[in-house]
């Protein structure tokens, strides 16, 4: 293929099911290849296996040294380090809290935690990206009233959602985006002076955010060129959540804080970002007709500037809401469609691949990293658990002669033995997990606390249904052709 590729409706059908495709094959390989070559089988579980721990001893390791790093950037005064930079710019802070049908006590505990950081009012202007379909002016006129005084300015927008357009974040931040391009034009601010924080409606930021990002900013001789993004943790309502949504939680906030410290070149933001707008003004913001908008606007950029674009960690933890409901079914179902959204993010895979082939300036060493990157997390996303639980156990079951071999005796026994040195790595998490969530308002006996601990033993089955299922279901809709609409997580 050359740089002049066709982006046929073919080509893009073949790249949606590359994914798809490949986990079917993958989740039902041991059912239809063990009757016929159980060895063959055998030996890919023993491989998946190997893989699989190899995964869980290095996140549980990052983790750590994430962990280690945020204990350090908490005690470090950016306010005094920014001092030495003033000569080079004088940063404005844009904040977008993109929401729609969000409580009104949400946007307020939000804007709070952006009060509380350790930064003048004239550096930040709070932008609250409404969608015109809500009516919201009431919500608007009660935010400014409350905490006008503390922002150099509160710039309300609202989108108006057009035919072409994919309602969700990426829409809505794009034409708050445009208006914020046309503030800075005409108050004459640089737009390489500008930084863009997207703030979702339910993210607490840490006191010292902006202090430590207009450090990083400053500090960085490629600052154009670079997001900042610090771990997302589902941990402002931790004790309102069912266990089971509790444990996913958990992974997910462990597995976040993991990607931090894996380099530059694995690093993707996610949820709660920052960037200059000078990067998101020359690409033209985010794509109006997508749906999770933070690992596309990275390749965006990756692609549209020619393979220079990169994370920087911000090693400071933002906290946000994990889904909840009324219910403990409805938790579960608001949970299960949070995460279906967010393996739909699978589709940009088709999109990387060919802007792959349309960027032959950019080595292939580099575009391969990140596509395997992109890849490996949807198509692990909804392999691990059947490999993990059920396949060491199915070439014997399909294939009874394999068991009188000595490699069909042992595959489930070194399957276990591999599960049960991996119950380090959960142990490692569930440490992590107990320093980093909140405390409790009240304080629980022993017998409470070891009831905790004991809920893990429903990590597969938590696993499965709130992660596994709608991952699958996500990537099995994108492979039919069934596409899935934007659904706002419901927030109590």
């Amino acid at each position: 293929m050359t740089k002049q590729i066709a982006y046929s409706r073919w080509f893009q059908k073949f790249t949606e099911i590359v994914i798809p495709v490949l986990t079917w094959v993958i989740i039902t390989f041991p059912l239809w290849f063990s009757p016929f070559h159980p060895a063959v089988v055998a030996y890919f579980i023993i491989a998946f296996d190997l893989y699989f721990f190899y995964k869980a001893i290095s996140t549980v390791y990052y983790a750590g040294l994430s962990y280690r790093k945020i204990l350090l950037f908490n005690k470090i005064n950016f306010v005094k380090k920014i001092g030495r930079f003033k000569q080079i710019i004088k940063v404005k802070h844009f904040v977008i809290i993109p929401n729609y049908q969000e409580p009104l006590y949400k946007l307020q505990s939000t804007i709070q935690s952006i009060i509380d950081n350790k930064t003048g009012k004239d550096d930040i202007y709070l932008v609250l990206a409404f969608e015109k379909r809500e009516e919201t002016q009431e919500k608007y006129l009660s935010l400014k009233k409350q905490f006008g005084v503390y922002f150099n300015n509160i710039i309300p927008t609202y989108h108006p959602l057009m035919a072409n357009e994919a309602p969700g974040k990426a829409s809505n931040q794009t034409h708050a985006a445009r208006i914020i391009d046309r503030y800075c034009i005409d108050n004459k601010i640089e737009s390489d002076a500008v930084l863009v924080t997207v703030c979702d409606a339910d993210s607490h930021l840490p006191g010292n955010y902006f202090s430590y990002l207009t450090y990083r900013y400053l500090a960085d001789k490629d600052r154009r060129y670079h997001f900042y993004c610090g771990p997302v943790l589902l941990y402002n309502n931790f004790w309102q959540l069912p266990f089971f949504v509790r444990i996913q939680s958990t992974i997910s906030s462990i597995l976040r804080l993991a990607f931090l410290s894996f380099g530059d070149e694995r690093l993707i933001q996610i949820s709660t970002y920052s960037t200059n707008l000078w990067l998101l003004k020359t690409i033209n913001f985010w794509d109006l007709d997508i749906i999770p908008e933070d690992w596309h606007i990275f390749l965006q950029s990756f692609f549209a500037k020619k393979g220079k674009v990169a994370v920087n960690p911000i090693f400071l933890p933002t906290n946000i809401d994990a889904p909840e409901g009324k219910t403990f079914a409805e938790a579960l179902k608001n949970r299960y469609l949070q995460c279906q959204r967010h393996a739909w993010g699978a589709t940009d895979i088709p999109y990387a691949i060919y802007q792959s082939f349309q960027h032959p300036e950019i080595p292939w060493f580099t575009k391969i990293l990140r596509l395997f990157k992109i890849m490996e997390t949807h198509l692990i996303w909804s392999t691990n658990w059947f490999i993990l639980t059920l396949g060491s156990s199915l070439p014997a079951i399909l294939n009874p002669k394999f068991m009188q071999t000595s490699l069909g005796y042992n595959l489930p026994r070194f399957s276990q033995t591999i599960l049960t040195i991996c119950l380090v790595a959960i142990l490692v998490t569930i440490i992590i997990d107990f320093k980093l969530r909140p405390k409790e308002a009240k304080n629980k006996g022993i017998f409470s606390k070891l009831l905790e601990i004991g809920e893990w033993l429903f990590m597969p089955v938590a696993t499965l249904f709130m992660s596994v299922l709608p991952g699958l279901d996500a990537q099995t809709r994108l492979m039919i052709g069934k596409r899935l609409e934007y659904k706002v997580t419901e927030k109590f």
